[in-house]
């Protein structure tokens, strides 16, 4: 992604193609908020749902985090307290364990973001990188559709490549960040504004190049999840014997196409994470509401729909983003936390009843000595809902509410009776539960 085509902010450009593109697929609604929304207490009306049933025993992904990206090109330098508010996890902090930051192409400008992945790193969160193009002498332009200076990889640079990647990671790390993994490209197959990489270009540098760079390797970061990027990886086992992590971003991707029948097939061994992200768009402010629910049901959908190991949004500070401008937390952010702060990396989904009511979206993890569920009711009522352990159960359920008014909010403890526990998730609210 680049700053100026994705941003209608002033005193920046922005092109129109993305937004002609998603807006075309009909995949990323636009809602508005509502003047005023109605509490459980004050609508009088509080509807029941089925029980959600948590089964610790049924495991499914290992949680590497969640995260965000910092480009202090593009939009400058998060501040040291922006810092502890994006990767702090008690009250009022964001929870981050994850930060993604660019791969320059210049070596002078390795530095920019150095920063701030040394005080995630401090605070325990992971960091990978991401390349928009190589450096210019790599470069060769070529025709594209109707592009006449397109930009790709020259083919005899491609050993080159990989040793400037390679060269990236060992800067990183003599400066005290060990990358987690490295991308060989961001966006390949949507990269007017850098380089483009086709699928059978990808498999060839994965096979001949990839092995010799010292972390490990993401691809292919598509746009929105186009399998037709990552099927020919999972297909080459040469190329898959050197990719470590599948990424993909989700720009318009519709819920139908989270699932991703190959990569359970033959990914085995790999990890699958989603690395890129705004949703539901980049023009609406962060603090609108209920649309920021909207946030919650996405996260939900890519843990338990798509079985992503890894979600991460794009500016960490940005209107539309977790954290706003000023440094506080948005209402997304906010939504993002219930997650982040509470289902720590190396924790494991495990199963739930995803639905057990309209508009209700449940989700559970263990790790930690702990149960983490998070709710999103994103319905005009509240809900009364039960939640039982299988062949669990802890003495008490700690919860954290955020609503129209509230912002991951504690709300004391509730007693589990008989490995269950039944709680009232007001309307248009989002919570999670620890039970321990």
């Amino acid at each position: 992604m680049t700053q100026s085509r994705n941003e209608p902010l002033a005193g920046e450009e922005r092109s129109t193609r993305r937004r002609t593109v998603l807006a075309a697929l009909g995949a990323l609604p636009v809602l508005t908020a509502a003047s005023s929304v109605a509490r459980a207490s004050d609508a009088g009306v509080v509807t029941a749902a089925a029980t959600a049933v948590i089964d610790p025993s049924a495991t499914r992904q290992t949680i590497r985090g969640f995260g965000g990206m910092s480009h202090a090109a593009w939009i400058g330098e998060l501040t040291a307290a922006q810092r502890d508010t994006a990767f702090g996890t008690g009250d009022g902090r964001l929870g981050f364990s994850l930060l993604r930051i660019p791969v320059p192409e210049d070596r002078a400008a390795w530095n920019r973001d150095l920063a701030t992945a040394k005080r995630a790193v401090e605070l325990g969160a992971t960091v990978i990188a991401s390349p928009w193009n190589p450096p210019a002498s790599m470069v060769e332009t070529f025709v594209h559709g109707s592009q006449t200076d397109a930009r790709r990889l020259r083919y005899d640079m491609y050993g080159a490549y990989a040793q400037h990647l390679n060269d990236f990671n060992t800067y990183l790390r003599n400066n005290g960040v060990n990358l987690y993994g490295i991308s060989v490209q961001n966006e390949p197959d949507y990269a007017h504004d850098w380089t483009w990489w086709t699928p059978t270009e990808m498999v060839r540098f994965l096979r001949e190049n990839a092995g010799s760079i010292g972390t490990r390797v993401i691809a292919p970061e598509s746009f929105q999840y186009l399998k037709n990027m990552s099927d020919p990886i999972l297909n080459d086992s040469a190329a898959l014997a050197n990719v470590d992590i599948i990424g993909a971003h989700l720009y318009g991707t519709p819920f139908a196409n989270f699932p991703y029948p190959l990569f359970k097939q033959k990914g085995a061994g790999k990890e699958l994470w989603m690395t890129e992200v705004y949703y539901p768009n980049s023009s609406d402010s962060a603090d609108l509401w209920p649309q920021a629910l909207d946030v919650g049901e996405h996260i939900h959908r890519a843990m338990v729909d798509a079985e992503f190991q890894a979600y991460i949004w794009w500016y960490i500070r940005r209107s539309y983003g977790p954290m706003r401008e000023d440094g506080g937390i948005s209402k997304r952010g906010a939504t993002m936390a219930h997650f982040a702060r509470f289902v720590r990396p190396g924790y494991v989904r495990v199963e739930a009843t995803a639905k057990p009511a309209t508009d209700v979206y449940v989700s559970a993890y263990r790790g930690g000595g702990s149960t983490v569920v998070v709710a999103v009711n994103k319905g005009a009522a509240a809900v009364s809902q039960q939640f039982t352990l299988a062949n669990s159960a802890g003495p008490s359920v700690s919860t954290w509410l955020t609503d129209a008014s509230r912002n991951v909010a504690s709300q004391g403890t509730t007693a589990v009776s008989n490995g269950s526990f039944t709680v009232t998730l007001p309307a248009r609210s989002m919570m999670t539960f620890v039970i321990r």
